[in-house]
């Protein structure tokens, strides 16, 4: 007999739909699957067969072959193992059921029969509804994850017994329901606060301006200054995630595998710090099968890399594409996939190998050439992508004495989400565009307005560092929003000014 569940698979961070056609007929009793399947498919027909049993079914005695349509697409994993197993038993008429139709079932089974979790759960409920199904049938942990889906009927399953009894209509199970904006008013900011730092006045001033327009931010200083510590408190000022970017985070972490067990939504911006011997591969993402990378997994949030030039060089310029595009393209002979990759590059170094070319109180060991050298390691298109370069100083004695604490995080955050809204007003028109630095030529010459002490103090600088296109670009994008921070419609001179002051790196003061 014939029969045909309906299940769905990821490619890249979208899904789609697949068929899969059980045959149960005559002949040698052996399982055949055809339609593409890698070796963990394939696979499945042992752990199938095994998890049938032990549910207390009957295994057929001929062959059965079973077809994933469409079949010139490769399909990969686990989940396939529990619309396989309901289809052998439709096929073979140990389970009855006419509601079948209405389901997509996804699933990987123990040999028990139990129900374990598997990656991808929301794409392809997302996908589901699309396609018009009614339900999905998931693990009991990736339960939370499908339900976000509005307008689809989730059934956690435990067992694959359990499962045919919901298809049989006999357990009278109800749909599993989570209500996705209630998870923003229960998501906490446990973050540390910037009250903990002592000094640094100028670097919070730096994080507060590249969170409010969400620029790509370099802290240069000696060690112990308090650089990487600045950057884990960035995601106390960082604004709250709407709904529509909370589905997209979600969505690439579940493919990755990376979302925590019932976990519903990802609603808190992710703060990603990749150790610096990461590959090419991991930092961007690829593989035979490519998955997400860390500026991927960092979507919509902040990926941090500390001891920015202990990076491989290579490394560091795969990030110039994503940087300026927002999405990154892997191309493999089976095909080319596309991931999200809008976030904010938060980046810590050393003015040189030893570390204290800049500070007062140790002296540097460095030649002239090794810290050319040192610095060679980040090339110039690379600084030119980054909007802020700030110094981190020595912290006075004065300044960690002080029991004076340092203004919060909370206070900082009103202003940065004053200046977000700001700029949410500006790009309503603007599709897929939320802060100021994602304008581009065309925005700014609409949105940017300097008066005549402003633009004399542009070219003042321009003329006299020596600053590039890309620069010239970076420093009106910056003042722009620290106009937003102090409400100023046009830009002014000292915002100019400030925004000049970011650029470090350019204005050569470190050899």
């Amino acid at each position: 007999m014939l029969s045909t569940v309906y299940s769905g698979a990821v490619y890249g961070v979208d899904a789609y739909c697949v068929e899969i056609e059980v045959n149960a007929g005559h002949g040698d009793p052996q399982v055949v699957i055809v339609g593409l399947p890698d070796t963990a498919v394939k696979e499945s027909k042992d752990r199938v067969r095994t998890a049938i049993h032990n549910s207390g079914f009957r295994t057929h005695a001929g062959r059965t072959t079973i077809n994933l349509a469409p079949a010139d697409i490769k399909k990969e994993g686990p989940l396939f193992d529990l619309p396989i197993a309901i289809g052998m038993l439709l096929a073979q008429e140990e389970v009855k059921s006419s509601l079948v139709d209405h389901f997509v079932m996804i699933g990987e089974l123990a040999l028990s029969g139990e129900v374990r979790r598997v990656k991808g759960v929301l794409p392809i409920a997302m996908r589901a509804r699309k396609e018009g199904r009614r339900a999905i049938i998931v693990p009991s942990d990736n339960a939370e994850e499908a339900a976000v889906v509005e307008g689809l009927d989730v059934y956690p399953v435990r067992t694959l017994r359990q499962a045919t009894d919901l298809l049989a209509g006999g357990n009278g199970a109800a749909p599993f329901t989570v209500d996705a904006r209630e998870l923003f008013g229960r998501s906490a900011h446990t973050h540390n606060d910037f009250a903990d730092v002592k000094g640094q006045e100028q670097a919070k001033r730096a994080l507060e301006v590249a969170v409010a327009g969400g620029h790509n931010l370099l802290m240069i200083g000696p060690p112990g200054t308090g650089k990487t510590m600045l950057a884990k408190r960035i995601a106390s000022i960082l604004p709250e995630m709407t709904l529509q970017e909370a589905l997209e985070t979600t969505k690439i972490h579940s493919i990755a595998g990376t979302l925590p067990p019932h976990c519903a939504l990802i609603v808190e911006r992710t703060f990603r710090s990749p150790h610096h011997t990461i590959s090419d591969a991991g930092l961007l993402g690829g593989g035979t099968h490519p998955m997400p990378g860390e500026v991927s997994l960092a979507h919509r949030g902040v990926l941090f890399l500390d001891e920015l030039p202990e990076f491989h060089r290579n490394v560091l310029e795969v990030l110039r594409q994503p940087l300026e595009d927002g999405t990154v393209t892997i191309s493999r002979a089976a095909g080319t996939v596309t991931f999200p990759c809008k976030f904010m590059l938060v980046a810590a170094m050393n003015p040189c190998p030893c570390g204290y070319y800049t500070d007062r109180k140790r002296e540097c060991r460095c030649g002239e050439r090794q810290i050319q050298s040192y610095r060679n390691k980040i090339s110039g298109p690379l600084l030119d992508r980054i909007d802020i370069h700030i110094e981190v100083p020595s912290i006075e004695y004065r300044e960690l004495a002080s029991l004076q604490p340092g203004e919060s995080s909370a206070a900082v955050r009103e202003r940065v989400m004053a200046a977000r809204a700001v700029q949410h007003e500006r790009f309503k028109s603007q599709r897929g565009m939320h802060c100021n630095a994602e304008m581009g030529a065309r925005e700014l010459q609409k949105f940017v307005r300097l008066d005549g002490d402003a633009e004399g103090m542009l070219k003042m600088a321009i003329a006299e560092l020596n600053f590039s296109a890309r620069a010239y670009d970076r420093i009106l994008k910056v003042s722009r929003t620290i106009a937003d921070l102090e409400g100023s419609a046009a830009i002014q001179a000292e915002h100019i000014s400030e925004a000049v002051q970011y650029r470090t790196l350019d204005r050569n003061l470190w050899v």
